[in-house]
């Protein structure tokens, strides 16, 4: 019997994490989430790459954080049915980490996902 090892790749993954304080209501929904309420939602992007820069990281931690802060910002202390696009469409989960991720993606070319979670137990993930 012959086997042979393959070795795919290293590959190292960050995440960091920030939360916002927002409202929503989910329009056609059919329960008590077509009410307005709120949520504290917490936001994790997460980073991949191969290759570590002079120093040892993948990307500064920090600066991670402020970009992820910044991008939170505008959804902050918000009604989400009121602030683009969600003027439009449902501002669901789902949505929120789809428009999450194409902003940041703008600014952090590494990252694979955004997750937000609208309670301890429930939350959605975006990539493409």
């Amino acid at each position: 019997m012959i086997s042979f090892l393959v070795k795919i790749g290293q590959m190292y993954e960050l995440m960091v994490e920030d939360s916002f304080d927002a409202a929503h209501a989910l329009r056609g929904y059919e329960g008590p989430c077509e009410n307005l309420h709120g949520h504290t939602w917490k936001v994790q992007a997460f980073l991949q790459g191969k290759k570590l820069n002079q120093i040892g990281l993948l990307e500064d931690f920090k600066s991670l954080r402020t970009i992820l802060k910044d991008t939170l910002a505008e959804f902050d202390h918000k009604l989400l049915n009121d602030t683009a696009p969600f003027d439009s469409e449902n501002p669901s989960s789902e949505n929120l980490a789809r428009v999450i991720y194409k902003k940041l993606r703008r600014t952090i070319k590494s990252l694979t996902k955004v997750t937000v979670w609208e309670s301890s137990t429930s939350c959605a993930s975006y990539w493409d």
